[in-house]
């Protein structure tokens, strides 16, 4: 049975005393939660990866990056590396997230290059994948479902990408307030997981965790969660206010 995921990505927002607070409470609901609750990672922006790192220490609760750079050192300024996120305890990176492409031009093959490097250093990658409005309206979804899932997968051994995890992101679905009904959801999570049964072995997809990432709130996500292909969520808005990030928790919870 595959584990249900639930990361939070807490963009740039916040500072210091509210990124300790929230993983604070995070925390303190975790605590509340059974034994067999959802795996939850927590992937603060870089400034705050030490802060949380304490607040969450000996928790079970994951640490997660929101980006690094393909390289594992090197003259490039401003940039992250993968054995600077491990240094700092993260076991996670969220990559190829919908905003890297639209704002910094990552493509299929960059965010790919990145895939492997964290797979290379032992970091777990969260791939993002997903459409935009114009895309699902011209019916072409499909189409670049495929196109993305095959780029940023390329050259991986089938047993590494039982260990990563896809997230669904719906671009027309990130921060708008819509949301993909369940069973558009379960329509593009049942279509990713048998395309990678055909690229990487029906073991590998069977294993391969795919969370949905569109405006995942307390109100959709226990609807969502029981959808059989969807394996929890990449959670963005809603994962900085502790109150309803529980509520989508303890939904997660309640479909294992």
């Amino acid at each position: 049975m595959r584990p249900c995921v639930i990361a939070a990505n807490w963009k740039m927002h916040l500072d210091s005393s509210g990124a300790q607070a929230l993983a604070r409470d995070v925390r303190q609901h975790m605590e509340r939660e059974p034994a067999n609750a959802a795996q939850v990672i927590l992937c603060p922006p870089f400034p705050f990866l030490g802060i949380v790192k304490t607040a969450i220490e000996g928790s079970g609760i994951g640490l997660g990056a929101q980006n690094m750079h393909t390289a594992p050192s090197g003259a490039f300024t401003g940039e992250v590396a993968a054995p600077m996120l491990q240094a700092m305890g993260c076991g996670w990176v969220i990559l190829g997230h919908s905003e890297r492409r639209q704002y910094f031009g990552e493509d299929d093959a960059h965010i790919n290059a990145k895939v492997h490097t964290a797979v290379q250093h032992g970091l777990t990658p969260i791939v993002c994948v997903g459409e935009t409005l114009e895309q699902r309206e011209l019916g072409v979804t499909e189409q670049v479902i495929e196109a993305q899932v095959r780029g940023v997968l390329a050259g991986l051994a089938p047993d590494n990408v039982a260990k990563l995890i896809l997230a669904y992101e719906p671009v027309w679905a990130i921060g708008t307030g819509k949301t993909a009904t369940p069973a558009q959801a379960q329509e593009v999570h049942a279509l990713i997981r048998a395309l990678v049964g055909l690229l990487h072995g029906s073991t590998a997809a069977d294993a391969l965790v795919i969370q949905y990432g569109g405006s995942v709130k307390a109100d959709n996500a226990a609807e969502l969660f029981a959808q059989a292909d969807v394996d929890g969520g990449l959670v963005g808005g809603a994962s900085l206010d502790a109150s309803a990030f529980a509520a989508i928790i303890h939904a997660a919870g309640a479909t294992l």
